[in-house]
C-alpha cells in the first residue's frame, strides 16, 4: 500500500523486453534507504517488486498484465519516473490509500496554468469514471490527487506547484499517456451494489420499491 506521496523521482536507465515480461532499472536515491530485495516500490504508480538492489539504482521485473494496462512499457532510457516505498505503519496519510494496481493508462487532453495554479484534464473510460467523484481522490501516476470537477468523461485536478515541479508531472504535455488508479473505497463499493443496480442490458436487478420492500425496507 502507498499513500500517493512521491517520495522522489528516478531515471529510467534501461528497458530490456522478454518474454510475456520487461526487465527495468531504475536509477534513484531515497527510495533505495533501507530498501531490500522483494520490497515494493510504486513505479509511476505501478506497485513494482524489487528484484535487484545496487549502490544507486533498482530493477523490477513488469509482468504481461501491467505492460498491457500502464505506460511502463512504453519508457525509454533517461525517461523519469515518480517513485514512492511502500507506507508503513506509522506513515502520515498525507494523501490516500493507493494500492499501485492501475486500472489503465488515459490521455492528457489538457495541461495549463496560471495565477499560481495547475490544472490537469484527462480522459477515463466509463466504468473508471463510475468510481470517480468530485472532491474525490484519484492517482495519476502515482500521485494522490483531489478532484476539481467531472465534465462527461473527462476528468480535471487542480495540482499545487510544489507536487507539480516535484514530480513527473512538469514533463508531462498534451497527448501523453498517464497511469489512473481509482479510490479502493469507490470500487469495493460499486462492486458490493452491482447485483443491487441495472444489467448490461438494463432490464433484471434493478432496485426499484418493490426490490426494497422485499429486502425489509
Amino acid at each position: 500500500m502507498f499513500t500517493g506521496i512521491i517520495e522522489e523521482t528516478g531515471t529510467l536507465v534501461s528497458i530490456k523486453h522478454e518474454t510475456g515480461r520487461a526487465r527495468i532499472t531504475i536509477k534513484a536515491a531515497r527510495v533505495l534507504e533501507e530498501t531490500r530485495i522483494g520490497d515494493s516500490i510504486n513505479v509511476d504508480g505501478v506497485c513494482q517488486t524489487v528484484s535487484e538492489l545496487n549502490a544507486d539504482s533498482f530493477s523490477v521485473f513488469t509482468l504481461a498484465e501491467s505492460l498491457k494496462k500502464t505506460t511502463l512499457g512504453s519508457l525509454k532510457p533517461g525517461g523519469i519516473v515518480n517513485l514512492e516505498r511502500a507506507a508503513r505503519a506509522d506513515t502520515r496519510m498525507g494523501g490516500h490509500i493507493v494500492q499501485g494496481h492501475v486500472g489503465c493508462a488515459v490521455p492528457i487532453r489538457e495541461l495549463s496554468s496560471g495565477g499560481g495554479n495547475v490544472y490537469l484534464v484527462v480522459e477515463a473510460p466509463q466504468e473508471h469514471l463510475a468510481c470517480c467523484v468530485p472532491e474525490g481522490s484519484i492517482a495519476l501516476d502515482g500521485i494522490s490527487l483531489t478532484i476539481a470537477r467531472i465534465s462527461g468523461s473527462l476528468i480535471t485536478v487542480n495540482i499545487i506547484p510544489a507536487t507539480f515541479e516535484r514530480t513527473s508531472l512538469r514533463l508531462k504535455k498534451t497527448g501523453d499517456k498517464i497511469n489512473l488508479e481509482t479510490d479502493v473505497i469507490g470500487r469495493y463499493v460499486l462492486r458490493l451494489l452491482a447485483p443491487y443496480g441495472k444489467s448490461a442490458a438494463g432490464t433484471a436487478g434493478g432496485l426499484s420499491e418493490e426490490k426494497l420492500k422485499e429486502l425489509g425496507f
